[in-house]
Formats: C-alpha cells, structure tokens, sequence
C-alpha cells in the first residue's frame, strides 16, 4: 500500500547466501521489486555493516542486530546452523561452486567436509526455481545468479 501511494520500490533483504541455498520465502522475504543485496555473500553483508558503523562513528546499524544469531525465525528459537553449517564456512563452498564453477571434488580438495561440501551442492540446485522468481539486484561479484548462471529447474536436475 505505501509503495502504491508514494510510487517507491519494495526492497528485499535476501544475501547471496540465503539466495544460493534457498534460504527465501517466495512471496514472503523475496517479495520486492529490487533485491539490493542478492550478491552480497553473508559474511560480506556483515563486513559492510560493521565499516558503515566505524564510518559514522556510531552504530547506524545495532549491535543487537549484528550479533544476534542468523534465523529464517519461521518457528521458534531457529536458528540458520540448525541445518546450515556457520556462513564463514559456507560463503567459501559458494564461491567455488557458483563463482569458481569448481566441481565437488576440486571443492573437497581445498579441504571442506564431505557431507557439508555434498549437502550445499544439493541446496543450490534444488533453488533454482526460487531464484528464478527473485526481484533483480546489483552485480558484485564475478558471477552472479540471472545471465551468469542459470541452470534446469525441472526434473530433480543435479549437476554432480
């Protein structure tokens, strides 16, 4: 409604991260008309956070916020490690599986656990439906979600 009456744009909050492994909501968190951090890695976004405050010398963005535990919050005391390893370890398996476009075993070889490195994989391939439904965002990385990397979404695809 307030988009409507003053003709501004609906922004989404979904990361890089939350995008690759399906960590949205179609018409819930994804629902906007521009997706301002879709290509923003996790641990990035709290990078970016954490300069904005030094830059203004005052927390333009809460401690509270900052420090609180990633949570979908669709049920009660969730949080994202209940079933995604922590973001400095997955931010790494992103970019060399979306970025570097490495196979799982060049991934395996760089050292991250197999099951971890397997299960990863398998979320981004099964999100693609989602993130085809996604709002367009800003480019920052080599290879982003859209032109970059577009991959089947229909019968069960998995590429490994």
């Amino acid at each position: 409604a307030v988009s409507n009456k003053f003709g501004w744009v609906v922004l989404t909050t979904g990361n890089k991260c939350e995008m690759s492994v399906g960590y949205a909501t179609l018409y819930g968190d994804m629902a906007g008309g521009f997706a301002v951090i879709k290509d923003v890695p996790k641990t990035l976004a709290y990078e970016l956070c954490k300069w904005k405050n030094s830059e203004e010398g005052r927390a333009v963005i809460p401690d509270r916020v900052l420090w609180k535990e990633p949570s979908a919050e669709l049920r009660p005391d969730q949080k994202d490690t209940d079933s995604l390893p922590p973001y400095p370890v997955l931010d790494p398996i992103l970019k060399a599986y979306i970025e570097d476009d490495k196979s799982f075993e060049d991934i395996l070889s760089s050292g991250c656990e197999i099951e971890c490195t397997r299960k990863t994989i398998e979320m981004i391939d099964r999100s693609e439906y989602k993130r085809r439904q996604s709002p367009p965002g800003i480019k920052i990385t080599p290879r982003a979600f859209g032109k970059d990397r577009r991959f089947p979404i229909t019968n069960k695809y998995r590429r490994y």
